[in-house]
């Protein structure tokens, strides 16, 4: 009994921590199918709706809550009064105008679910999505290239070779990762301006083929946990260094590996910074969260547009981490553990 509490207290609270962590995106989700005329209904409902109506003799009447001695029923006004009012009940308009006694403006109306796709080709269209995601896809794509290549080299030269000082510099390396951006900014934006590429994406893409500590560190450690013997057998067939990395190391290290490029990947999609700093000026090569920025602030009283044109944002990033989840979970979790 006592496991059983344990267990369910842990799964309710897991629950708990999922709900609150999906109710931003479904809000999105459910603005992003609202009108703007159903966003600014003071009645609006939780979900897309429009208030319903129905046909009598020919014209729409709308339905409103109307609360008798048996419960709420769903009447047409048909003649509205100031203390009184004539309804028509759909579900029998052959019985004629029902008067009610009481304030009509006080009643809830009735809506019907009524999803609304119109805001995303609106949003592509306006913003031109096409040329910020291709922008961007270009910037994410080769920076993670460029980050893969360089920290495979540096982790794989820290996890198998032994030189003298080498953990001096792999200290050295980690160190780097508690460096504010803040700190290196305005030397890098110097060095970039005086070798003229302020204004390209040069910036945003050839420091990844430098590596980062971060992920040096993730690839190293799960270099180190392949064991030794698989590199020394490869060696007495003749295998050189840079073979055995690609025939034994790489092939086994596709979670460490998916991890790295998911998580440069995101980082670089989602970057604002840096594209705001280096491509101030250049609307052509602005990327997605400057453009996403601009059409927020364009359309700041129009949530359904913004959100719409969020969604759309996000949802190769939310493909991908799908579609990799599992290896990308076993790539974050093997950091300091040997197999």
């Amino acid at each position: 009994m006592r496991n059983f509490t344990a267990t369910a207290t842990v799964t309710l609270f897991a629950l708990v921590v999922l709900l609150i962590f999906l109710a931003p995106l479904a809000y999105m989700t459910l603005t992003a199918v609202k009108t703007q005329k159903q966003v600014q209904d003071p009645y609006s409902q939780f979900l897309p709706g429009s208030p319903a109506t129905f046909n009598y003799q020919g014209k729409d009447y709308p339905l409103l809550n109307v609360p008798l001695d048996d419960g709420l029923q769903e009447w047409a006004l048909v003649k509205p009064g100031r203390e009184a009012s004539d309804f028509i009940d759909p579900a029998n308009p052959g019985a004629g105008l029902i008067h009610w006694e009481g304030r009509w403006r006080v009643l809830d109306p009735v809506y019907t679910f009524d999803a609304s796709l119109e805001n995303f080709p609106t949003a592509w269209n306006q913003i031109r999505l096409d040329r910020l995601f291709r922008n961007t896809l270009i910037i994410a794509v080769l920076g993670t290239i460029g980050t893969l290549l360089s920290s495979i080299v540096v982790a794989y030269g820290f996890a198998r070779f032994r030189i003298p000082g080498i953990n001096v510099l792999f200290l050295i390396l980690i160190a780097t990762i508690i460096l504010p951006r803040q700190v290196t900014l305005i030397p890098t934006y110097i060095f970039f301006r005086a070798i003229g590429w302020g204004g390209t994406w040069l910036p945003l893409i050839i420091p990844h083929f430098f590596a980062n500590a971060y992920n040096v560190f993730l690839l190293r450690q799960y270099f180190r946990s392949i064991p030794r013997d698989l590199d020394e057998a490869a060696m007495i067939d003749g295998a050189s260094p840079f073979r055995t990395l690609v025939s034994i190391i790489l092939p086994q290290s596709i979670p460490a590996l998916t991890a790295v490029g998911l998580f440069h990947f995101f980082f670089a999609w989602n970057d604002f910074f840096e594209p705001l700093v280096y491509l101030q000026g250049h609307e052509e090569l602005y990327t997605l969260s400057i453009g996403m920025t601009q059409f927020a602030n364009i359309f700041n009283t129009q949530p359904g547009l913004a959100t719409a044109a969020a969604m759309m944002a996000l949802a190769l990033p939310v493909i991908m981490f799908f579609l990799a989840q599992r290896a990308f979970m076993q790539g974050i979790v093997i950091t300091g553990v040997e197999k």
